[in-house]
């Protein structure tokens, strides 16, 4: 512990207290079976009650590296990041402080989601989409940390992905080792899939399933993967078909997709980023993308948030 009694480096994984190696579980649908296709449920949202599992993984090694210091991160208005950063800050005595993206939010009552923030201790700060945009140009993180208040924070970028991060998730793939032949998981910032690839053996493949429109995802998975090991690794491929329609976007067919897969098989289905994977994987499977005898693991990254 610091002098000041906050939590830091080394006291970090003992005091949350993780549940790692995440359970991997086998689970019998036919929609694959009949293809010949053995999926397993990687379930990292398992983990942590309130660090769930990418969440985890990427924030455990920032958490370390703040030091006691003010934690200062980015979100939208639902942002799952700035609700696992929030229960950190609480459960480790680490001030955190929330730059939330849309300045028109700080005129009405808080969703549950940035209700969630604050009652964990979070300090919210509302900024317009364009300087949300410029966020990362030196002059505008300036800025918006005097506005904040928060000169001194330790910044974790959006998502919670940096070369940190996604050496930290490099530890989803090494649990992973010689137990599928491909793994899955859905993408946002890109740092959990930078991180897998590289823990995994070089006849292992990776596929992720990005959850926002635009095609950018390449690109940063690759500068990922310089900025945390010096170069590529890992064989990843993306598929950006199945995102119904961008980030948030939750069309009723794609709920009622979801609704059936937790009464086949007991599993909680997050709607905005393991739904939409687990879709695609359907689709996939039914097109034939992968060879009879594959064994799939879907890594299930989150857990509905409970709105009531």
């Amino acid at each position: 512990m610091a002098d000041n009694g906050l939590v830091t480096s080394p006291d970090v994984v003992s005091a949350l207290r993780p549940r790692l190696p995440s359970p991997l579980v086998e689970v019998v649908d036919g929609r694959f079976a009949r293809r010949g296709v053995r999926l397993s449920l990687k379930r990292d949202d398992l983990i942590h009650p309130d660090l769930i599992g990418n969440k985890w993984r990427k924030l455990a090694p920032n958490l370390g590296a703040a030091a006691g210091r003010t934690v200062l991160t980015f979100g939208g208005a639902y942002s799952n990041h700035l609700r696992a950063t929030a229960a950190a800050g609480r459960l480790l005595g680490l001030p955190t402080v929330g730059v939330v993206r849309g300045q028109e939010l700080a005129d009405g009552p808080p969703n549950p989601s940035l209700a969630r923030c604050a009652a964990d201790g979070m300090r919210l700060h509302f900024v317009d989409r364009s300087t949300y945009r410029r966020k990362a140009e030196p002059d505008t993180l300036a800025a918006l940390l005097a506005a904040a208040d928060a000169e001194g924070a330790y910044v974790v970028p959006e998502g919670g992905s940096n070369a940190r991060a996604v050496r930290g998730c490099r530890g989803l793939g090494e649990e992973l080792r010689g137990v599928a032949d491909v793994v899955a998981l859905a993408c946002g910032t890109g740092g959990t899939l930078a991180g897998l690839a590289a823990g995994l053996t070089p006849d292992q493949r990776v596929l992720g399933v990005p959850v926002l429109k635009g095609g950018f995802l390449d690109a940063d998975v690759r500068a990922l993967q310089e900025e945390a090991f010096g170069g590529p690794r890992g064989n990843w491929t993306l598929d950006h078909r199945f995102h119904w329609g961008g980030y948030a976007r939750v069309p009723d067919g794609l709920d009622s997709f979801a609704a059936d897969f937790e009464q086949r098989h007991g599993v909680p289905v997050e709607r905005l980023y393991v739904a939409k994977l687990l879709h695609g994987l359907v689709a996939l499977a039914e097109e034939g993308a992968f060879p009879r005898g594959t064994r799939l693991t879907a890594v299930i990254t989150g857990a509905p948030f409970p709105t009531a």
